[in-house]
């Protein structure tokens, strides 16, 4: 099972009722041997240019782990969904996304230890004084 991330801009009139519409979707993903791990909702956005006569959408991003082998059946059928304005599949580099979030901890861990430098110097300033 790879792990992919699926962009999906749903219909803008479904931003009320994105239930049953996400429901479908993720049926889908289920019977092409899917899991949807994680489903992110960003809400009605503009979008840049005009698809299929609209110009807002709503945004939903999900990680979902799928065999390589049913892609393919998954285009098509995110193709002919009623609901679904424009879909994009992509898989995350792992690698970079671990080697990034280490370098965040790092950062976050030098800058702490700079923070109780600082302290540590504000108050022998004021001791002095």
């Amino acid at each position: 099972m790879q792990q992919y991330e699926i962009a999906v801009l749903y219909h803008p009139d479904l931003e009320i009722d994105l239930d049953k519409a996400t429901a479908k979707v993720e049926k889908i993903f289920k019977d092409n041997g899917g899991k949807v791990v994680n489903m992110d909702n960003w809400g009605k956005r503009k979008l840049a240019y005009t698809i299929k006569k609209q110009d807002h959408a709503v945004y939903v991003f999900y990680t979902v782990e799928l065999p390589a082998e049913s892609v393919r059946k998954l285009e098509s059928t995110m193709n002919i969904t009623d609901e679904v304005i424009r879909f994009l599949i992509t898989r995350p580099d792992l690698k970079a996304i671990a080697k990034a979030e280490a370098a965040k901890a790092e950062k976050a861990k030098k800058a702490a230890e700079r923070g109780d430098r600082a302290e540590a110097e504000e108050e022998t300033n004021t001791k002095e004084e």
